[in-house]
């Protein structure tokens, strides 16, 4: 699956493109307004994009984990060198190491969310000049109808395009829709 830019400067217009791509069998999960008029985007039914994905929490704190396991490693390597035999001298490097651990990926993700994402820095000076963006998640076979149903809207500019949720998450999230609907 691929993401898919549009910019606009018209909120009503991106609500009729939302719209038209609801008709043309695009659900809701796969469409995504970027905007700074957070209230706007819910007063026209559009969906925003999450405060978090504006933020590079996740990659920070898989950053973050990947220097803890390298840390807890070097932890658990000072116990070899200690030549720890029984489990009571492994005991404070296992604990040191799960303690390494468990900050680097906090700190990872404590510095994640005071830092915006790639995507949303992409963006930036246009949001800020009053711009919105629409990203449409979609595959190759589906790449052309929404072409089509994009076409007839003269207000959307195409932005380009990035790397979408996988196609199994978007799944997943319509099945848990469709499960949390029919329960009663």
């Amino acid at each position: 699956m691929k993401r898919y830019y549009y910019l606009s400067n018209d909120l009503y217009d991106l609500e009729r493109a939302a719209s038209d791509l609801h008709e043309a069998g695009v659900s809701d999960l796969q469409i995504h307004v970027l905007s700074q008029q957070d209230a706007e985007l819910e007063k026209r039914h559009l969906h925003e994009v999450h405060p978090f994905a504006k933020r590079a929490l996740f990659q920070a704190g898989i950053l973050g984990a990947a220097i803890g396991l390298v840390l807890a490693a070097m932890a658990l390597m000072l116990g070899v060198a200690f030549a720890a035999s029984s489990a009571v001298d492994w005991l404070p490097f296992g604990v040191l190491a799960f303690v390494l651990f468990a900050f680097s990926t906090w700190e990872g993700g404590f510095y994640g969310i005071q830092v915006s994402s790639k995507e949303y820095l992409r963006f930036k000076e246009m949001l800020s000049s009053g711009h919105h963006v629409l990203m449409v998640d979609v595959d190759r076979e589906s790449r052309d109808r929404v072409q089509h149903v994009l076409a007839y809207h003269q207000g959307l500019i195409e932005a380009g395009e990035g790397v979408a949720r996988p196609g199994w998450l978007i799944a997943s999230q319509k099945n848990l829709q469709a499960f949390v609907k029919a329960m009663p």
